[in-house]
């Protein structure tokens, strides 16, 4: 038989023990909670770090650096002509198309070539020789659409020796062979290295455009080389932006510079040696 305080010390006796079963429960909750919390922390502190690291990285990454291609695009050497690229073509319909994909092209971001087009970029109301002169003038290069179209058109042959009188045998002339064999190029292109889209003409546009970023770059290299020799000689720099390109250009082009005839024929008839380097 069970006695009413033996009903009373069992009851009891299963509260205590459920009061610690619980308050062991809570304890443990509580252990937990702490771990969680100071694990959260922990990543906490360590994220400025990791982020700092990554900043460090990504900083000395060579993307964030300035690339020559960035450097010569920025180069003031650049815009002191008005154009990157002066684009000749006929004016058959297929070349002027042709002549837009190209232009197109150059012109898309990332490249951001300035070109000249004809058609788009010509001045209305003035006298056409004028506003092809003055553009190839303002190029830096000219490249070439030679199609048998190209062949025929005055106009194209106007443009192309303007542009041999600007720069003869220089790098600055770039020929596009389209729909004709190598062959038939003109006799003044001859000598040069052409670039042919009959193929992939977008393999074509592609060197095009790394042609034109090289010569940029190489410009703007030899003017950190002027620059020092003039430090180094201690003479100051005069005249603008237009003539130190020239005479970059010159030290780019030898062919470029002009020697009169006296200079280059001596007393008995033979070459000068200061023509010799120009050859």
């Amino acid at each position: 038989r069970y006695l009413p305080t033996d009903f009373f010390f069992s009851g009891w006796f299963q509260k205590l023990f459920k009061s610690r079963v619980s308050g062991t429960q809570r304890e443990q909750e509580a252990e937990a909670t702490k771990k969680s919390a100071s694990t959260s922390v922990n990543r906490v502190s360590a994220s400025p770090s990791s982020a700092s690291s990554f900043c460090s990285s990504s900083s000395s990454s060579p993307g964030t650096t300035p690339s020559k291609a960035q450097s010569a695009l920025s180069s003031r050497l650049r815009f002191s002509r008005k154009y990157d690229v002066f684009v000749c073509h006929s004016s058959v319909d297929s070349d002027s198309e042709e002549a837009g994909r190209l232009v197109s092209f150059l012109e898309a971001s990332p490249r951001s070539l300035r070109c000249f087009l004809r058609e788009r970029d010509d001045c209305p109301g003035a006298a056409i020789s004028t506003e092809l002169c003055q553009a190839v003038q303002n190029s830096h290069l000219w490249a070439l659409l030679i199609t048998p179209s190209f062949l025929q058109d005055d106009w194209c042959k106007y443009m192309m020796h303007q542009a041999l009188a600007e720069g003869p045998m220089s790098n600055r002339i770039i020929p596009l062979v389209q729909n004709l064999p190598r062959s038939e190029c003109p006799q003044e292109l001859r000598f040069f290295f052409c670039i042919d889209l009959n193929r992939n003409p977008d393999w074509g546009y592609t060197l095009l455009n790394k042609t034109v970023l090289k010569y940029l770059e190489d410009l703007v290299a030899k003017e950190k080389t002027l620059d020092g020799n003039m430090d180094s000689s201690g003479s100051e720099s005069g005249g603008g932006d237009s003539s130190r390109t020239d005479i970059l250009v010159s030290q780019c082009d030898p062919a470029d510079t002009s020697i009169p005839l006296e200079v280059i024929k001596t007393e008995d008839g033979s070459l000068n040696s200061d023509c010799l380097g120009h050859q």
